[in-house]
């Protein structure tokens, strides 16, 4: 079984990658030619994405908006981390490694991720526990923020329930 998935699919075909164009009026070989995509590599390993905070940001953006994967920061934060920092606002795959390690050093200084999201459900558990009015409402799954629940707040109340027997009053 190992072996079959390690031969390839059609050993017949070879892949070249050349840079000829692909209407050729004389064609050389029967050849397949594919222009193949590589990440960058550094000392035999492939970066793919920058990993910080915890999580993985994407390379291709710049660094204020990979930041904003990281969840509890947002652009204000984010803006000013790199002001902090007297970062220019670069492609995150440009950054180099000590730059890298300094951000990671003033992204650490902050609440995010699994911190931020135990720190919130604590929050709400001691809401529901103490019996007020916020902690009602998020017991019964409405709007706890004074918003009105006659049309709106579909996402917290769910589906709208048919009642059987209801029937529209005569115009």
């Amino acid at each position: 079984m190992a072996q079959s998935l390690a031969t390839p699919v059609a050993p017949s075909l070879s892949l070249i990658s050349t840079g000829l164009p692909l209407f050729n009026s004389k064609p050389t070989s029967n050849s397949l030619s594919f222009s193949t995509f590589s990440p960058p590599k550094v000392g035999g390993l492939s970066i793919r994405c920058a990993r910080v905070g915890g999580v993985e940001i994407p390379n291709n953006k710049r660094v204020q908006y990979s930041l904003q994967y990281i969840h509890g920061i947002g652009r204000t934060r984010a803006l000013e981390i790199l002001n902090d920092l007297k970062m220019e606002n670069k492609i995150t795959k440009d950054l180099t490694e000590d730059e890298l390690i300094v951000l990671r050093d003033e992204v650490s200084k902050y609440m995010i991720e699994g911190d931020l999201r135990r720190f919130n459900a604590l929050a709400i558990r001691r809401l529901k526990e103490i019996q007020c009015y916020r902690g009602i409402r998020h017991i019964q799954g409405l709007p706890c923020r004074g918003q009105r629940t006659k049309n709106n707040c579909r996402t917290l109340k769910g589906k709208k329930v048919a009642i059987a027997g209801k029937k529209k009053a005569p115009r």
